[in-house]
């Protein structure tokens, strides 16, 4: 009976994350906000408070951060099984679409590159533009971090390497750490309660595996120079070096994935593209790429691969933070560090708002207007971007 029990819970799970999975639109945030009404509002797995923290956890944390905060509900209601059934029916939808895409790049390349691309690339740019403009709201209400923010775009312009915005990432939490360590910073009220036994234990080995194949991949790939290792440190070191999640994703992987020449230019900005109207997380824009590759793995069994590589860092990294979550997120270290991260990854993404979206999406004067319109109607009248992707490839099309 417990088993029969167990297996009821999983399922439960795994059809709930499916149904969001299919209807969660509109990015992280939105994402949250639809997992509160789910499961805070509705179902009652979880207190406001329990939910708040995952939050917090997840926000601290590299990653998608809506997909880490659905692992984090299916752990609590169902243990790792749950967190995994929850995962999958969350990814899959977007995850099969991306693919499907992905094939239609590929057979019907000759339109796929002509002005029906055009308004996936336009898509693509109002989409980033929105996003610069309500992280930089929130993450950068002062001049410091305003010009944090832009000494770090300027930077990854000039030197435009995945290693480039790794260091500056932890350059931003040291310059976070200096400046504003001495404010006074609100903090959550300190636990008194420490993690010991069993718990801790398991989760200390969760890190360990996350840094044992952060540091391994490379060497290894380098060892053996098989195109599937390559592919899985790429998309393994993009998961586990994100922070911020969404669309700051889009520099990082840029480099891995263009600059060898795995996948054109066009074809990467095409798939940004097509991403932003698709439910779930973003990060399934992995999945597409995967498929779309030029070489083996590619197909379905690429998108799997780059799926799988791009998440896993991102799972370990809950399963292995959330049993000391409690006492670390009170530090005030943490949180003045946090402040100098999120301030560079504004700039990060704005340097990837210019290279490669703007310069691959606006060619003239027309796609200028297309543009600052699907800008207008994603910022200010709340247009589905589905709706926005339909009107920027039929107006670029025709």
């Amino acid at each position: 009976m417990i088993g029969i029990k167990k297996n009821k819970t999983i399922f439960e799970i795994l059809a709930t994350f499916l149904k969001l999975g299919c209807s969660s639109f509109g990015g992280p945030v939105a994402h949250l906000g639809y997992f509160r009404n789910e499961f805070v509002a509705r179902r009652k797995w979880l207190s406001e408070s329990a939910f708040a923290d995952m939050v917090a956890l997840c926000q601290f944390l590299p990653g998608p951060a809506s997909s880490q905060v659905g692992f984090c509900i299916g752990i609590h209601r169902g243990g790792i099984a749950g967190g995994l059934a929850a995962w999958l029916g969350f990814t899959a939808p977007s995850a099969v679409l991306m693919i499907a895409f992905a094939y239609g790049v590929t057979l019907y390349s000759s339109i796929m590159t002509g002005n029906l691309l055009r308004g996936f690339k336009i898509l693509a740019l109002a989409v980033v533009a929105q996003a610069v403009l309500g992280m930089a709201r929130s993450l950068c209400p002062d001049r410091t971090r305003i010009t944090l923010a832009l000494i770090a775009a300027g930077i990854v312009l000039v030197i435009p390497t995945s290693w480039t915005q790794v260091a500056i990432i932890l350059l931003g939490g040291i310059a976070g750490y200096g400046l504003f360590y001495r404010e006074n910073i609100p903090s959550e009220k300190k636990q008194t309660h420490t993690d010991t036994g069993k718990p801790g234990t398991r989760g200390a080995v969760f890190l360990a595996l996350f840094f044992l194949l952060l540091l391994l991949l490379p060497s290894l790939s380098s060892i053996n120079p098989n195109r599937t290792l390559q592919v899985v440190d790429s998309f393994y070191r993009v998961g586990a070096l994100v922070f911020g999640g969404g669309h700051v994703v889009l520099p990082l992987i840029q480099t891995e994935v263009v600059t060898p020449g795995w996948i054109t230019e066009d074809a990467f900005i095409a798939g940004y593209g097509a991403a932003q109207a698709v439910p779930g997380p973003l990060f399934t824009f992995s999945a597409y790429l995967g498929a779309a590759m030029n070489s083996t793995p590619n197909g379905w069994r690429g998108g799997l691969i780059a799926l799988a590589a791009i998440f896993l860092p991102a799972l370990l990294l809950v399963l292995g933070v959330y049993p000391f979550w409690e006492s670390l997120r009170a530090k005030t270290s943490i949180q003045a560090a946090l402040k100098g991260t999120n301030a560079v990854v504004v700039g990060i993404l704005l340097a990837a708002l210019y290279h490669p979206v703007w310069t691959q999406a606006v060619h003239d004067f027309r796609d200028l207007l297309i543009a600052v319109a699907a800008f207008c109607l994603l910022q200010f009248w709340k247009v589905s971007v589905v709706f926005v992707l339909i009107g920027c490839a039929l107006v670029s099309y025709f």
